[in-house]
């Protein structure tokens, strides 16, 4: 597999203050990498780490494989855009403006393009507008457009919904699958919005404490993630030992009300619950969400970090 971004032991101090540990990370070509963590976790400074913002105190990073201790990376860094905790905008100037400024700064020579990048992140209505009128999400879009100006092959955005509405996150997510399918844009994406951001994330890393505990692809985690029933009866007692007869793992959540794990013969459970006087109140599917799994890996670290 090519990686467009390996991290290996990379540390960063504040003072005394350790905010990344020893982390790696591997970012495949084409993906769309979820970086999830708790507020604190390290995610922010690993992407300024890697936009160059600040330097690492030890460790090493590689970007389409150039070491940040070769003279190189600076000119490397160029194929990267990002948005980190908020977009860089002059609110007095309209989006048009924005963006030549950003050529400027580029030291790309023309104006070509940029009706293009307005038009790609849904804001060729808006070009002339000044961007202090702008919503968080028309703002947010025009961070991406900006961050798109060198016409990068990596994005990295630091919470991009955050804040927005409903037609703003929908609006963000479409941007970035469109971006990832029709650039083929590498995307490093952080986001507190766990279930918005399974609906685009091909691979993930979880980060606590600054440690990276567990990197898995979409699919592995979806593998992972076990079907459950919820089961609501009358009689706790007498749907326990039914479960049980039948091998099935399972917790109860409350009195009258059960989790079962795995594929479960329902029409038998209820049939059995029926012999022995018991009712059914309620019997639906659920599944471990992106969110729960995450805080199952917070809870099942080993003493370094990382996951058992």
């Amino acid at each position: 597999m090519e990686y467009v971004i390996e991290a290996e032991n990379l540390c960063k101090k504040y003072m005394r203050h350790e905010v990344l540990k020893d982390m790696s990370i591997h970012v495949p070509k084409g993906s769309v990498y979820g970086l999830i963590g708790k507020n604190g976790a390290g995610k922010t400074t690993f992407m300024r780490l890697i936009s160059g913002i600040q330097i690492p105190s030890s460790g090493e990073y590689k970007i389409f494989g150039v070491s940040n201790r070769d003279r190189k990376i600076t000119g490397t860094r160029k194929r990267m855009g990002a948005v980190i905790e908020s977009p860089s905008l002059c609110l007095e100037m309209s989006a048009k403006d924005n963006l030549k400024q950003q050529y400027r700064y580029l030291g790309i020579p023309d104006w070509n393009g940029i009706d293009e990048l307005l038009e790609l992140v849904g804001l060729s209505d808006a070009g002339n507008k000044r961007t202090k009128n702008f919503s968080l999400g028309m703002k947010q879009r025009l961070g991406i457009a900006m961050a798109l100006a060198g016409n990068p092959d990596i994005l990295i955005l630091d919470e991009p919904v955050n804040g927005l509405d409903p037609e703003g996150i929908i609006e963000m997510r479409e941007t970035v699958l469109k971006l990832n399918k029709e650039r083929d844009i590498t995307f490093v994406i952080s986001s507190h919005i766990l279930d918005e951001l399974s609906k685009i994330a091909t691979h993930y890393g979880f980060i606590d404490d600054g440690h990276l505990i567990e990197e898995i692809s979409a699919e592995e985690i979806a593998k992972k993630c076990r079907r459950s029933y919820t089961v609501e009866t009358d009689d706790t007692s007498v749907l326990s030992n039914i479960l049980e007869s039948q091998g099935l793992e399972y917790q109860i959540e409350e009195e009258g009300k059960a989790i079962v794990f795995g594929d479960i013969d329902v029409d038998g459970i209820v049939s059995a619950l029926r012999q022995r006087g018991g009712k059914i109140r309620g019997l639906y599917q659920t599944n471990e969400t992106l969110e729960s799994y995450f805080l199952n890996l917070l809870g099942n670290k080993d003493e370094g970090g990382n996951a058992k």
